[in-house]
């Protein structure tokens, strides 16, 4: 799968139930270390929260997780999962955070509430098709610069951090479907070693 669908940025929306305030944040997130390091900005944001669900689904190794922190199993981590599977989203992660109001809302009633906020939510964020990459860091010696340009240039991949010395890297995405034909022509040019990011 090539393509994909995900999130742009993030986007938030807030839903109540019986006095209990579900405040549902979205992210984009790239890796599954972007993704904890956000869950825990949600939890120093709203440390007096009672619960800070959340779930999210990356790529990269095929990842999904989710937690009910603490509500009922089954009430709200999946909930919030089955909204982002639903709209077939890949890299993003929800996080909603729960404001107890008092009152106990059952199981159905903490299911709408965590679906609904989770909904809201995601009809705030903007939504966008990526291609399928994966990152890479090119370093070679300035004499093997043609050869490493040239293969750039001849795959239309574009350039980000270049350093140009007498060592010189740069960085670049590459299409899955091209991953090893990019590696194999890079392996060609001499004093070429290619890291992935």
């Amino acid at each position: 799968m090539e393509k994909y669908i995900t999130v742009l940025g993030e986007s938030t929306a807030e839903y109540t139930e019986k006095r209990s305030r579900f405040i549902a944040n979205i992210r984009h997130c790239d890796t599954e270390e972007e993704a904890l390091a956000f869950i825990d900005e949600m939890k120093s944001k709203y440390w007096d929260a009672r619960h800070n669900v959340y779930a999210y689904v990356v790529q990269e190794n095929n990842t999904q997780r989710f937690t009910d922190d603490g509500e009922p199993s089954g009430s709200s981590g999946r909930p919030v999962l089955g909204q982002i599977d639903s709209c077939g989203l890949s890299d993003v992660l929800v996080v909603v955070v729960r404001y107890f109001g008092g009152i106990k809302l059952g199981i159905p009633g903490l299911i709408r509430a965590y679906k609904t906020s989770t909904a809201d939510a995601l009809a705030n964020a903007e939504i966008i098709e990526k291609i399928a990459s994966k990152m890479f860091r090119v370093h070679f010696g300035y004499l093997n610069m043609n050869g490493v340009m040239k293969v750039m240039k001849d795959m239309g991949l574009e350039q980000k951090n270049q350093k140009f010395d007498m060592e010189c890297s740069l960085d670049t995405s590459v299409r899955l479907s091209l991953v090893d034909t990019f590696l194999e022509r890079m392996g060609d040019v001499e004093g070429c070693n290619i890291e992935e990011l």
